[in-house]
């Protein structure tokens, strides 16, 4: 199919004599490079970079159930919020731990991104919809250009908006609750949080993900988590899954 390709080309450009020789040679080489490393012949699908839809899943790896371990330092506020959450597991692990998703509370954003969970994202007129197996959680996106408001009222997942940055989707978060932990090992937040997000899609099968926390009240700085791989699940459909509080 190349050979006839360039058999083609190589007709037309005899065809025009207007057209110099090192021309024609550059041209050539120009359009073999361009073909050589095309998404098609290197067995790539090729993709829609502002088109995120499809059921994801964060790689193994990075901060496991939250944005890592590298947490800022504590403010005097967060390091007694800190002391006072009680891990299920790991090396905080006490008896009896406190985890608000142990009580079935809603996990929270950021957390909900990190955990095992696939996801699916669905992309309708105005808005972003981030469709969770963990509780069966709707997270939803504004992208109809609004602005975060001043004062929202206090929520699990806080208000989210978002845009376009290029080839990258940066969602903007305020107005949580401070009710959910960051992580499984007991990370604080405060109703000042603010989040940043970027999803930029660098395949088909590929979303390199960062995420920025600045909460004044909890941490002496802002809070830039490890970089995270988010894979595509192709087949996979998000199965019906709630937290039922235990009767005992």
């Amino acid at each position: 199919m190349i050979t006839k390709y360039f058999s083609s080309v190589l007709w037309q450009v005899d065809m025009n004599r207007n057209v110099k020789p090192k021309f024609v040679s550059c041209s050539i080489a120009a359009l073999a490079a361009a073909l050589m490393f095309s998404p098609f012949l290197m067995g790539q699908a090729s993709f829609d970079a502002h088109d995120l839809s499809g059921v994801w899943q964060f790689a193994p790896g990075g901060g496991g159930q939250g944005p890592g371990d590298n947490f800022p330092p504590l403010t005097a506020w967060g390091q007694a919020s800190y002391d006072a959450n009680k891990p299920g597991y790991g090396p905080r692990a006490a008896p009896g731990g406190n985890d608000p998703i142990l009580k079935c509370s809603p996990i929270g954003v950021p957390r909900i991104l990190f955990v095992i969970w696939p996801f699916e994202i669905i992309h309708i007129p105005g808005r972003i919809l981030m469709f969770f197996e963990g509780q069966h959680t709707i997270r939803e996106i504004w992208m109809d250009g609004r602005k975060l408001p001043d004062d929202p009222d206090p929520r699990w997942y806080g208000y989210s908006v978002g845009r376009w940055e290029g080839d990258t989707l940066v969602v903007e978060t305020a107005g949580f609750n401070d009710k959910t932990w960051l992580g499984a090992q007991g990370q604080p937040h405060s109703e000042e949080m603010r989040t940043i997000e970027r999803y930029r899609r660098v395949d088909h099968t590929t979303i390199q993900f960062n995420l920025t926390i600045d909460d004044p009240k909890t941490y002496t700085k802002t809070w830039e988590a490890e970089p995270r791989v988010i894979k595509l699940k192709p087949g996979v459909e998000i199965p019906e899954s709630f937290c039922v509080a235990s009767e005992e």
